[in-house]
């Protein structure tokens, strides 16, 4: 006990001492005095989001149940704005048919409310338990019509974007954005391991989002674990997975670009439906080699067992870990580092491909640069194949570190284009 005494006093004896003898300026005082204070508020658990978080199962049942609401009260804004304009310009936008736009617009999200009515109802099926501890997300706290409307914009927010996602992940339409991000994750884990050998080895897929990746993934003859956050994804996956509800090839339709009329060429353009999925995706069952879904925080699982049939001496964890357009949504970078390197097996691989848009709102503790983000990977334990420069010629070229320009969720037929410089590597824990 006087040792731990001892250890915690020193640096305030430290600090004493600098003061009294002018050892150290007032930035290294204010380091020394801050590394003392993180002794007693340290953690090595990251924060867990709460049943009631915005991405949450409550939070995404109540946003999909609104959906329609939500927008025609948005419709409701928009005819507002028109009826305000003078008689001149009303007329011509008569003439124009901008009525008629509005009043197509009010069709469109009646048949998108199709789908998120059935999210909704499969949400119901599978989340019962949870859904009956509340029906309404009490996040924040402390609430005013600001944050209500802050609450209904993100509920909308969030719903549009995960009909872009069936559209990005499971339709014909996505297939040139996917081809773009997923060719590389697929031909490195192609690469290293030979068919014969992948129905023992385990992959994870931590953001999987709508899981098109880790379906792909599980195709290649892995055992594929799919982990998600976000109930928004997770429900839209489900209602997908669910034979009650797709049963078909290209069963539903959504219109994902209806809802932002900037950029768009014309009318048919913006409106256009979409179909999908252009397959049906199953989950495996029980311990079956395929895909399986892990819902809940990527940082709170935990290094699974070897897979049945392996060899006794088998190290837990995964033999591959594959992240895609996932570690910049850290809040500490540093703690997702740590995380995959805990949970792959000695000498497990990593695959990573996406850019660096940290969280927004000040939210992320860490926001660092590419160099930093390999040498944090260093600090950890990882090594990237064919080097930082990508220039070492011992590994295959689909291992080699590079750079991708890509795009995510966009609409190839509007009239702006957001390209990522989106970075591509392989590392390996050592």
């Amino acid at each position: 006990m006087s040792d731990i005494l001892i250890a915690c006093l020193f640096p305030v004896m430290l600090l004493y001492l600098g003061l009294r003898l002018s050892m150290f300026d007032k930035g290294t005082l204010h380091l020394i005095w801050v590394d003392f204070l993180s002794l007693f508020n340290y953690s090595r658990t990251p924060n867990v989001v709460s049943h009631n978080g915005p991405f949450s199962i409550q939070a995404s049942s109540a946003a999909y149940s609104r959906y329609r609401s939500l927008s025609m009260n948005e419709l409701s804004r928009m005819r507002a704005s028109y009826t305000s304009i003078g008689r001149a310009h009303k007329r011509i936008g008569y003439e124009i048919g901008y009525p008629k736009k509005l009043d197509k617009l009010a069709e469109l999200i009646q048949a998108n409310a199709k789908v998120t009515d059935g999210i909704v109802a499969v949400m119901r099926r599978n989340y019962s338990k949870e859904l009956s501890i509340s029906s309404t997300p009490s996040w924040p706290a402390v609430r005013s019509t600001a944050t209500e409307t802050s609450i209904d914009s993100h509920c909308l927010s969030r719903t549009r974007e995960a009909l872009k996602h069936f559209v990005r992940d499971w339709s014909d339409a996505g297939i040139s954005e996917r081809s773009v991000i997923f060719e590389p994750i697929l031909c490195a884990l192609s690469t290293i391991s030979a068919p014969s050998s992948r129905s023992q080895k385990r992959v994870l897929v931590p953001g999987s989002g709508l899981s098109r990746l880790a379906f792909e993934i599980s195709q290649l003859g892995y055992d594929v674990t799919a982990c998600e956050l976000s109930a928004y994804m997770n429900s839209a996956f489900r209602f997908l997975l669910d034979p009650d509800t797709t049963s078909i090839v290209n069963q539903h339709q959504v219109h994902p670009y209806a809802h932002w009329w900037s950029h768009s060429r014309n009318t048919a353009n913006l409106f256009r439906g979409i179909r999908f999925p252009d397959i049906i995706p199953r989950l495996a069952e029980d311990e079956i080699v395929g895909l399986h879904l892990k819902e809940g925080d990527f940082l709170a699982l935990d290094a699974p067992d070897a897979l049945t049939g392996s060899a006794r001496d088998t190290p837990k964890g995964y033999d591959f870990i594959a992240t895609l357009f996932f570690i910049d949504t850290s809040v500490n970078i540093l703690y997702t580092l740590e995380q995959i390197h805990k949970l792959l097996k000695p000498g497990g691989t990593w695959v990573n491909l996406g850019p660096l848009l940290w969280c927004s709102s000040a939210q992320a503790q860490l926001e660092l640069t590419l160099e930093e983000v390999f040498d944090a990977m260093e600090a950890v334990g990882f090594s990237v194949a064919g080097g930082r420069d990508g220039c070492d010629s011992d590994e295959p070229d689909c291992m080699k570190r590079r750079t991708i320009p890509c795009e995510y969720t966009h609409d190839n037929k509007a009239m702006m284009r957001w390209i990522y410089e989106a970075e591509f590597w392989v590392a390996r824990k050592v």
